[in-house]
């Protein structure tokens, strides 16, 4: 029995939210798989691209993905940075391990990041170009038409979309419905192309032409590009709903289009250039643009959506600077808006669409980062098979080896685009990958310099020899529960007075999605007036520190709301030594530091109750 996560919303939800991305690319896949084998006999291009998006689907999604990879969950949520923070528990102390586990998957981060701009931009232009089969004349709004779609949509994130996203799934619904049916007729009539499920037609067509065998594996990967999405959304709605959604609508519809629309092709050789569009009848062709504008729409949320837990999560596992976090929905943690990303997306996105121009230019582009994400994704996958489900070296090398064998193709395929396109999201992601480095490094050497200058809690009583108490209480945000705050130190040192009352308060960000509400704040006396208190959250979770307060009161905390003040230090990263080695990379970490989201507004302190106390620190 499935469990009772497992209902109609859940399932409904998840083909709305997780299979937008997959969803959507009918509209321009297909057509790219037969424009790169267009030097191959017509009919064996068609059936031999049919035959390698069946197999690509069934092997990388269905295998791989659904079978395979949504059982690598961290506690219900899927993802390579969940993946990631999961396998940390286990080399957290080989730290030379620990290091390569961390760069692999902060450099699978980077590369889905960044392919991720590519998603709004060939689904909205590939949907709105079908008005060109309404009247050609419409060839000249297109390009502005999808640009006005794609600004709208990055407007309306900062309201949130919880009222919306209600609405996804029956679309979703809809639109898959729409792919079957459309498949189903066209298959109807040209029942033949149902051998194209041979995979002898895929090799047959390969070794015909292995000059632009790459080329063409390339292109059909564009059909699972999406599995990487549906993995890293997995615990939105569960790893039974993703399931069965998949295997029970979306993969049948999928498979029924591709289908039909090669079915089209071998009766009618002129609609290769849009496939897809030329599968309805003339009279529906207005709504089918409509319906595949707003599924395009939706992919193009969820993709947004995604980059904003990615970034938290990134944040969260000290990858990259704070950034502002607002949380856009009381009842749903996962509907958050982050201002940074959102507008960094919208700059990116309008200037791949505008400097691309049709969902063919950009289908050249699209996938090879994503290509190394899904590399990646399986590496740290066999380790978890090992690690964790106990499994042998030798079903390790089989199961795994196999699928590091397909994603190491798809991979080489997708190096073929480098010189139409497929640099673009390479740079972003390298870039990317760079400031992840730089900044967890940073942080490290930040945490050392630190470290040396600490003063233990063992100190305490020293510390207060010789100082005058003044009401109120005070909270001092600490970084390690085991040494005293450093603004603390700062404020003796420079007022030589304590409060009445002193907290100081540590927030710890677990390996785990969410933190467990019976653990998730503990505090431990440590003198007369002086408390340690611990805050505990999961990389999915945005801290608030007005909540913690409140919920200190609860426990018996004498806690003022009007008579407490919170102390921040805020250090000031200085790089040292020009000639020393890395002075480049301590000068850029510097230069993060200092816009990095301030401690106050990222984790929800009331702003006039918070006191900042500077430090300078060398590097």
């Amino acid at each position: 029995m499935l469990r009772s996560r497992l209902k109609a919303p859940a399932l409904i939800g998840a083909i709305g939210v997780v299979y937008g991305d997959i969803g959507t690319s009918p509209l321009y896949a297909f057509g790219a798989a037969i424009k790169a084998a267009r030097s191959v006999t017509p009919g064996l291009a068609i059936f031999g691209s049919l035959s390698l998006i069946f197999w690509s689907l069934l092997l990388v999604v269905s295998l791989k993905y659904l079978v395979l990879m949504v059982r690598a969950d961290n506690e219900g949520e899927g993802g390579i940075l969940a993946l990631l923070a999961g396998l940390e528990q286990y080399f957290f102390h080989w730290a030379d391990w620990s290091r390569k586990l961390l760069l692999a998957g902060a450099l699978g981060a980077a590369l889905f990041y960044c392919d991720a701009v590519i998603t709004p931009a060939i689904s909205v232009l590939s949907a709105v170009e079908g008005l060109e089969l309404l009247d050609p004349g419409f060839s000249g709004i297109i390009l502005p038409l999808a640009c006005g779609i794609l600004l709208g949509l990055f407007l309306l994130q900062r309201s949130g979309t919880e009222k919306i996203s209600r609405y996804f799934g029956p679309v979703m619904l809809l639109w898959f419905g729409t792919l079957a049916g459309l498949g189903v007729i066209s298959i109807a009539r040209t029942p033949q192309i149902l051998q194209a499920l041979n995979p002898a037609f895929a090799l047959a067509m390969l070794s015909s032409e292995p000059g632009i065998g790459l080329a063409i594996i390339g292109a059909v990967f564009l059909t699972v590009t999406g599995g990487e999405a549906l993995y890293a959304d997995m615990g939105h709605f569960g790893r039974s709903a993703v399931r069965v959604t998949w295997f029970g609508c979306v993969w049948p519809a999928l498979v029924l289009n591709y289908f039909g629309q090669g079915a089209l092709a071998l009766r009618n050789g002129t609609s290769l250039d849009n496939p897809f569009f030329r599968l309805a009848p003339e009279p529906l062709l207005a709504a089918l643009i409509v319906l595949a504008t707003a599924a395009t729409i939706i992919a193009s949320q969820a993709t947004i959506t995604g980059a904003f837990s990615i970034t938290r999560q990134a944040v969260q596992l000290d990858l990259m600077p704070r950034v502002n976090i607002v949380q856009t929905s009381a009842s749903e943690r996962g509907q958050i808006y982050v201002p940074v990303t959102n507008w960094v997306m919208l700059l990116l996105v309008l200037g791949v669409t505008l400097g691309f121009g049709s969902s063919g230019a950009l289908s050249a582009a699209y996938g090879a980062a994503v290509a190394g994400t899904m590399w990646i994704t399986t590496v740290l996958a066999a380790v978890v098979a090992r690690m964790q489900w106990r499994w042998s070296w030798l079903a390790v090398g089989v199961v795994f080896g196999s699928f590091f064998a397909v994603d190491t193709t798809f991979v080489f395929s997708n190096l073929t685009k480098i010189g139409d396109g497929a640099w673009v999201p390479i740079l972003m992601a390298a870039l990317l990958f760079l400031v992840f480095v730089v900044w967890h490094d940073g942080r490290d050497m930040l945490g050392r310099k630190l470290d040396a200058m600490a003063v233990g809690m063992d100190g305490l009583e020293q510390l207060l020899a010789g100082t005058s108490r003044v009401k109120g209480t005070a909270i001092f945000l600490v970084s390690r529960p085991d040494s005293v705050p450093g603004a603390f130190l700062r404020n003796i040192g420079h007022n030589h007075v304590v409060h009445e009352n002193v907290i100081f308060l540590h927030i710890e960000f677990l390996r785990i999605p969410k933190a467990d509400a019976a653990t998730q704040l503990t505090i431990q006396p440590l003198r007369e007036s002086f408390h340690m208190v611990r805050a505990r959250f999961g990389f999915m979770e945005t801290p608030d520190v007005g909540a913690i307060i409140q919920q200190c009161r609860r426990q018996g905390l004498q806690i003022t709301p009007r008579d407490y003040t919170l102390f921040l230090g805020q250090h000031v990263v200085v790089p040292t030594g020009p000639q020393r080695p890395g002075y480049w990379k301590r000068g850029f970490f510097a230069w993060l530091q200092r816009r990095s989201t301030g401690a106050a507004e990222f984790f929800g302190m009331p702003l006039r109750r918070v006191v900042i106390v500077s430090t300078v620190i060398e590097i």
